[in-house]
């Protein structure tokens, strides 16, 4: 029997999920949190998004770490991200359609992936971005190693002087507490955000879609009564929802 949802290699990248055929699919680039890229979240919404239809590439972009160990993000150039969705675009297995998809700091990345290539003047922006609990300002570097809840013994403050991003080798412009300029990306954008989150606060996806109408740009924006900074099952199940039509809706072609 065939299965729906099949592999993929792109080439130099790695491992896509998609539907089974020929055809040419419009393409999702996603972008995982703190949790690392070896954990397999990411993974899991690719098979998840590529049942309804799309091509899905889950990039990895913290560095060390394992299945066990999520690693660190730290002074992790997204200039080489911008080389992932062009890669993903020119993959046969696309048409040449590509959203960005972020969680929690994969949230904060698609929008400064977006933002930068905007204000840099980079041809193959994203055709649509979409993000699940974004914060609006440049955070700092995560290290799996030091994290503990707060409480624990050896909890320890967040260090501002370490740096998460960087831009063609520069952290500079990126700084802890730096605003994303969003409006910079004149493309469609989708924000949601539980209204329990603990992590990011819902009043950061508040200013993003202020700053939004500010500059008459198009978003859509849904806030989960009761869910926290991970859905649980009800919410996530609408979310993806709401999701999947966001991204059927702008990748068309």
């Amino acid at each position: 029997m065939e299965l729906s949802v099949i592999r993929r290699l792109l080439p130099d990248w790695g491992t896509t999920y998609g539907p089974a055929g020929k055809a040419s699919f419009p393409s999702v680039l996603l972008l995982h949190g703190s949790e690392g890229g070896m954990s397999g979240w990411t993974h899991r919404t690719a098979a998840i998004l590529a049942s309804s239809g799309f091509l899905c590439y889950p990039h990895s972009y913290s560095k060390g770490g394992n299945a066990w160990n999520a690693g660190h993000i730290e002074d992790v150039e997204i200039s080489r991200t911008a080389e992932a969705l062009a890669a993903l675009r020119k993959f046969a297995a696309g048409n040449g359609k590509v959203a960005v998809y972020g969680v929690s700091r994969g949230a904060e990345h698609a929008l400064l992936l977006s933002s930068l290539m905007a204000q840099h003047g980079m041809e193959g922006l994203p055709d649509a971005v979409a993000c699940l609990a974004a914060p609006d300002v440049v955070c700092g570097a995560f290290d799996s190693k030091s994290y503990r809840d707060i409480g624990d013994p050896g909890w320890q403050a967040w260090d501002p002087s370490r740096r998460a991003w960087t831009w063609n080798g520069s952290s500079d412009a990126l700084l802890p507490t730096t605003p994303i300029e969003i409006e910079r990306y004149p493309g469609p954008l989708f924000l949601s955000v539980g209204l329990e989150d603990r992590t990011w606060s819902p009043d950061m996806t508040r200013r993003l879609e202020e700053r939004r109408k500010k500059a008459d740009l198009p978003g859509e924006v849904h806030y989960y009564e009761g869910e926290g900074h991970v859905p649980g099952s009800d919410g996530e199940n609408k979310h993806h929802e709401l999701l999947v039509a966001f991204l059927q809706r702008t990748l068309s072609v």
